[in-house]
């Protein structure tokens, strides 16, 4: 049946409210996309036109959209059990998941918490970091560190980290304590960086509960790629005054950025892993946290240290089932290996664009390429404006403020990718040069 866009756009300003959107701008002046279908790299809308989605829908269709063995795992799933609460009862998905995630995630984690989102993921981790010192002798450890940029997040606790100002201002009198480290940003920043780190972490080990990082890139801030050293320091730090690591790979993990999980750049593992987004492949709403056994056994030993916390569709039998056949396809498939020559048509082609007019910065890393379009932050429009002429060329291609970025899935076909690396070259070239 044909969708009756005029409508759907009505109905969608009327009663609505978008995400990260300025809303009287977007009802006054925006024309949404009105996305009706997606298969593999592309988003067909209600006109029938199709765009190439240059983030994979907000970097977690690591897959593509509709992988078939997905769409698959998902009907059988539906068939036999929707859903169940974990509370008291283990199904086969949460239970096979748990131990696939640990056979793949860095060394040391052994134990997965669910929850739905990356939001809660991280949020998870910083309620066990807080409990676990609470109950086992360190009760005034209830400060955090994170990065400046650093992202990670929306939920009340997880804000507190927030090194974006304009998701953090609007609640700084009620979050959490959390103190921000510049990580290095120029080449030869890092030991600079490191001395800072290392500065805040033996000066407030006694009321740090962990340090949070995402591991080598910042994805809202800009796809900010950092030096890995850095983290090799925040491991031995950690691990020299006690603190928690907490390494966030909601963006970075599956293959994001070339290997499986960022840390592996360095070479490190955290205490606390957290994960979502691709953990489906985009079909379904799931996050965990994985833990080691030191911080797992901090909550046993009678009824009082317990971890009283949890979400009515964790562990979900649908999305966990989906998660499972996700891995299964990364091995099968061959989905990283295959990914490292995408990975180098990204990083030439963003290389390439360094000598564009208006260009200040280019950068590049795995399945990621990006550059910046003058100085600004997440509230400049540059981006926007090559956003505006990316959709008239056949893509979807959201800006982080000043940042043009590419995030697509780790499958595209290599004429799509081509297809679109060509759209953001031109994009950029009229955006800047104000004809198309």
């Amino acid at each position: 049946m044909p969708v009756d866009r005029e409508r759907v756009v009505a109905l969608d300003k009327r009663r609505v409210w978008h995400p990260y959107t300025e809303m009287q701008a977007y009802r006054e002046r925006v024309d949404p996309l009105v996305v009706v279908e997606a298969s593999g790299s592309r988003l067909i809308d209600a006109d029938g036109r199709s765009y190439l989605d240059a983030n994979a829908s907000w970097w977690t269709c690591t897959l593509g959209h509709r992988h078939p063995r997905l769409v698959r795992a998902l009907e059988e799933q539906a068939r036999r059990l929707p859903h169940a609460a974990l509370a008291g009862i283990a199904h086969e998905n949460a239970s096979f998941l748990a131990e696939a995630l640990c056979a793949v995630a860095p060394a040391g984690l052994e134990h997965a918490f669910y929850s739905d989102n990356g939001s809660t993921a991280v949020e998870v981790a910083m309620k066990l970091a807080l409990q676990y010192w609470a109950q086992n002798g360190r009760p005034e450890r209830r400060c955090f560190a994170a990065l400046e940029g650093a992202f990670h997040g929306e939920t009340l606790g997880v804000t507190a980290l927030g090194g974006v100002e304009v998701f953090r201002a609007p609640f700084a009198g009620v979050l959490l304590d959390a103190v921000h480290v510049a990580p290095p940003r120029e080449s030869g920043d890092t030991p600079r960086a490191i001395e800072e780190l290392s500065r805040v972490i033996e000066g407030r080990s006694a009321e740090l509960a962990a340090l949070v990082v995402e591991p080598v890139v910042q994805g809202a801030a800009g796809m900010q790629i950092y030096d890995p050293a850095f983290l090799r320091a925040a491991r031995e730090l950690c691990t020299a005054h006690d603190v928690f690591l907490i390494f966030d790979e909601v963006f970075t993990g599956y293959g994001r950025t070339g290997p499986m999980w960022a840390a592996e750049h360095a070479a490190v593992a955290p205490d606390m892993l957290c994960i979502a987004k691709g953990i489906t492949g985009g079909m379904l709403p799931l996050g965990a946290t994985l833990t080691n056994e030191r911080v797992f056994a901090g909550f046993l030993g009678g009824a009082e240290r317990a971890f009283y916390y949890g979400h009515t569709f964790c562990g979900n039998p649908l999305g966990t089932a989906v998660a499972r056949e996700v891995l299964r396809v990364f091995e099968d498939e061959q989905v990283l290996a295959r990914a490292k020559p995408k990975a180098a048509r990204i990083a030439a082609a963003f290389e390439s664009m360094a000598s564009l007019p208006g260009v200040e910065g280019v950068r590049a890393i795995g399945m990621i390429g990006a550059l910046e379009l003058g100085s600004g932050d997440y509230l400049t429009r540059s981006g926007w404006r090559v956003y505006d002429e990316a959709r008239a060329r056949g893509a979807y291609l959201r800006p982080l403020g000043n940042v043009v970025y590419v995030a697509p899935s780790l499958v595209i076909p290599d004429d799509d990718l081509d297809e679109l690396l060509g759209i953001v070259r031109a994009s950029v070239e009229a955006a800047v040069g104000g004809s198309r």
